[in-house]
């Protein structure tokens, strides 16, 4: 019934399930290799199903022990089975009980889908097919079901035992050498959310009393001995828990609320119905073993899923091509939760550089899809950026069209009208076309069309008529299966700087009162009235859209934004704009032109002396170069990784170089004898000074390697040890660099998440003999092929994150990748395919790398036996 060949799903097909099963009971009795599932289903024909047809139910690779309906046995010749589905021929046409027992070996679960062990505790991950790894079911977000589990396991391996949904009774079975726990979740829920954890964990837990007065028990269990390390989690759950109550009138609806902790996961974390299983790196911090970024990722990661709650789980998605319906709705929400944590204009340049760094390559590359897809062949593989992060800004630019009180009440409107129910794009966009009255038809092309628009504008000052005219055109390329495109819906925020740095009122009929002008064609222009001097505009304020935008802005004109912009986002694109202009040209001609580098350096100069202190963290990033990647995809094609990085080193050397003395000056002043918080003042202090170091070391690599070891020893937190361990690995070779690597691992032996930054450090040097680096760190004996994190910090970031190395001349970096994904596809597909997206940007490459990439490649897809993951990722990367 299931095949390795992917099969084409398609969204124009969906039909419903042809049964329903509003209620199941499950009985499951853990053994590490033969754990018994017993399944009572409540199944009932679907009035919109069809009326003659079987029950067909899925599974994926299950041992079938028994079957029976209405408590009899079914005869042979009434059903038929094997590893992936069980299909009743002929079920009775009205509601019957179907009692179905599967065996299942948890340990040898290798794949991290369905049931598994890890490190001793079973754990599960059912999204988006993984229930049918469980027992057989009708695996599919629009069926949803109530819940009863119980849940037994022997005392000594398992003392925890947790389900979704409210306790309802525990205790001993037979000698009291094992025991039970039975769970009931009341809101139905589809397959995908099903969670059980059974191990020896540790605990700990506060009441949270809800608006209405309601005391909820929230918790985190990790393993024991790492209790110290979960309470900023469980602060984190508890301000989103707040947050949700106070900014969208969401309440929680269960007694409990736990999060799991556990070493072993594919992805970062799952919103199950009140249990969220987490991978570890995303719930244990302490200053000693956690970065600033770690506990930044933490506090929005935990707020993602306790978010999940309502848009999610108390409203699912219909169908997987509605995945963005979910994640892309709960993205917008906890970056505005974390906007409102930290400083909202450093967060949004954040999701900016993220959205550029995956989603703008993604949608560039033959992986390219739209928000929500029309077809695929491996749901696995769409947990993507364009999923997340571009529908984040979908929903972004929803708000921003509509306005805020219309976007309140929509969302008001949506969880009233969908809630328990599995819903569209269509039905969410109704909402908010019926509170706005807003014809929203066009802009639903932002969830049907792939590919990023680009957004060309150009301006022209009439000193006479005292008007600034806009010109404004879009385009979008063509994707995969989309040759042409129609113009989309682009709302742009904008205003006007004068050159001595003044706002100028910008006035027009057409430009509403918040700056935002609407743009719905391919070309419009716009008039701005009593423009009295000659202006420079401030065009796509704040990111009001996820385009590419062009300008026709000298260098000096950015640089004036950069000096007077009011809009921060708009300061940090101005210089990462002239950064890249001159860092595109270096690696064209080879010859890199300095008097611009100075003329930005300067410009960086007087920004710091005016800003550096009041906001660290947003000066932070307006000093950083723009990464390689960025380049890259300002050049388009024919791409030299090498060029890129030789012209952004000598960059950095000018620049490091012009500044120093207020680099050195800088990071003195902001050194501070206070105990390490996590809190955004101090992180932002630790980005401007670790910064700082950064270019100093750019500019003298001895001076700064020096400053990097007295760093390193005089740190207090893993914020600074680890950017005075980057520092050092990452400036050309030097006495005492590997002296300095090796004792950071000694330090920190037995640590595997901090030794993943260790892996992680060592695979992104960006020169040569890095491979090899990387091939004997695979021996090292905190390493494991069988851990997604391990893997993910040496081999992925080796492919993803090191542009020179993984794109080596002489192809090696991808005989290596390609050798790893092969090892890896045959124990956790899941893994290897998000490795392989490595090679999303082949065809941007030179042509002596493209073509040892599509030589790799197509190795790869004359493999035998390819997952569906991976057979999927490699085709249509292939195209």
């Amino acid at each position: 019934m299931r095949t390795e060949t992917p099969q084409t799903v398609k969204l124009a097909e969906y039909r419903p399930s042809d049964f329903l099963i509003p209620r199941v009971a499950l009985d499951i009795v853990l053994d590490p290799h033969a754990t018994r599932v017993r399944a009572t289903l409540c199944v009932e024909p679907n009035p919109e199903g069809r009326a003659d047809a079987p029950l067909a139910l899925d599974g994926d690779d299950l041992v079938l022990v028994s079957v029976a309906l209405d408590g009899e046995p079914l005869a042979a010749d009434a059903f038929a089975a094997d590893a992936d589905g069980l299909v009743i021929h002929r079920p009775p046409r009205r509601p019957f009980t179907l009692a179905v027992e599967t065996r299942l070996d948890p340990t040898a679960n290798t794949k991290l889908m369905g049931l598994y062990r890890s490190r001793g505790v079973y754990c599960t991950q059912c999204e988006p097919e993984g229930f049918r790894r469980i027992t057989y079911f009708l695996d599919r977000p629009d069926v949803l079901s109530v819940y009863e589990t119980r849940i037994e396991a022997a005392l000594a391996e398992a003392p925890t035992l947790l389900g979704n949904g409210n306790l309802v009774e525990s205790g001993p079975v037979g000698d009291g050498s094992r025991h039970y726990a039975l769970w009931h979740d009341p809101h139905p829920k589809p397959t995908y959310l099903f969670a059980l954890v059974g191990g020896a964990l540790a605990k700990i837990a506060r009441p949270f009393v809800t608006r209405s007065g309601r005391t909820v028990e929230i918790a985190v269990h990790v393993e024991p001995g790492k209790e110290g390390r979960a309470g900023y989690a469980l602060d984190a759950l508890e301000r989103s828990m707040r947050w949700d109550e106070d900014v969208f009138g969401r309440e929680y609806d269960l007694d409990v609320f736990n999060i799991v902790a556990v070493s072993d996961f594919n992805m970062g974390a799952m919103e199950n119905k009140g249990l969220n299983i987490f991978n570890d790196k995303y719930v244990l911090a302490s200053p000693e073993t956690a970065t600033d970024t770690d506990y930044a990722n933490i506090e929005a990661i935990v707020a993602h899923e306790y978010f999940h709650n309502w848009t999610g789980n108390r409203i699912t998605c219909r169908d997987w091509f509605q995945l963005c319906l979910k994640e892309g709705l709960t993205v917008y929400r906890d970056q505005e939760f974390s906007s409102d944590m930290r400083s909202r204009p450093v967060h949004r340049i954040a999701e900016a550089r993220a959205l550029r760094l995956r989603q703008f390559a993604e949608d560039a590359g033959p992986l390219a899809h739209p928000v929500r897809p029309s077809e695929y062949r491996e749901i696995n593989n769409f947990y993507t950026a364009t999923v997340y992060e571009k529908g984040a800004e979908v929903i972004r630019m929803l708000r921003t069209l509509v306005g805020e009180q219309a976007f309140a009440a929509g969302m008001d409107l949506y969880f009233e009208r969908c809630d328990n129910s599995a819903a569209t794009v269509e039905d969410f966009l109704a909402c908010f076309a019926e509170t706005s009255g807003r014809d929203l038809s066009q802009f639903a092309r932002w969830y049907a069309q792939a590919g990023t628009p680009r957004l060309a504008v150009t301006g022209q000052w009439d000193e006479a008529a005292k008007t600034y005219r806009l010109d404004f055109a879009q385009s979008i390329p063509p994707t995969p299966g989309q040759p042409t495109k129609e113009p989309a819906v682009i709302p742009v925020r904008l205003g006007l700087v004068a050159e001595d740095g003044r706002e100028i009122p910008a006035a027009s009929p057409r430009l509403r009162e918040d700056g935002v002008f609407v743009l719905e064609k391919a070309s419009d222009s716009l008039v701005l009235e009593n423009v009295s001097v000659r202006p420079v505009p401030s065009v796509l304020r704040g990111f009001s859209a996820p385009v590419r935008v062009s300008r026709d802005l000298s260098e000096a004109d950015l640089l004036t934004l950069l000096r007077y912009d009011t809009d921060p986002f708009n300061r940090w694109q101005s210089a990462q704009t002239v950064a890249i202009r001159v860092l595109t040209r270096a690696a064209s001609d080879r010859s890199l032109a300095e008097e611009a580098v100075r003329a930005y350096a300067d410009a960086l100069a007087t920004f710091l002396d005016a800003e550096a202190e009041s906001d660290p963290a947003f000066a932070a990033l307006v000093l950083a170069l723009p990464g390689e990647p960025d380049i890259a995809q300002d050049i388009g094609s024919d791409v030299d990784p090498d060029a890129i990085h030789e012209a952004r080193e000598r960059m950095r050397a000018i620049v490091g170089t012009h500044l120093s003395s207020r680099l050195t000056a800088l990071r003195e002043r902001l050194a501070s004898d206070a105990p390490y918080s996590p809190d955004a003042a101090s992180a932002g202090r630790r980005a401007l000074r670790n910064g700082a170091l950064d270019l100093i070391a750019a500019a003298d690599p001895q001076a700064g390697i020096e400053a990097a070891a007295a760093q390193y020893e005089a740190a207090d937190n893993m914020t600074d040890r680890l950017a005075a361990l980057g520092v050092a690995a990452h400036t050309p070779p030097s006495p005492g660099r590997e002296e300095l690597i090796g004792a950071f691992r000694s330090r920190f032996d037995g640590e595997p998440l901090v030794l993943d930054k260790w892996f992680a450090l060592q695979a992104t040097m960006a020169e040569a003999g890095t491979l090899e680096r990387v091939e004997r760190l695979m021996a090292d004996p905190a390493f494991s092929l069988s851990n997604p994190n391990r893997v993910g910090a040496l081999i992925g970031a080796f492919a993803l994150s090191n542009p020179t190395q993984f794109h080596r001349p002489d192809g090696a970096g991808y005989a290596f990748v390609a050798d790893k994904v092969a090892t890896l596809d045959r124990t956790n597909p899941q893994t290897a395919a998000r490795i392989l997206t490595a090679f999303n940007t082949w065809r941007t490459m030179e042509p002596g790398r493209r073509a040892k990439a599509e030589a790799t490649l197509r190795s790869i897809a004359d493999r035998a036996g390819l997952s569906r993951d991976v057979a999927d990722i490699v085709g249509r990367t292939l195209g």
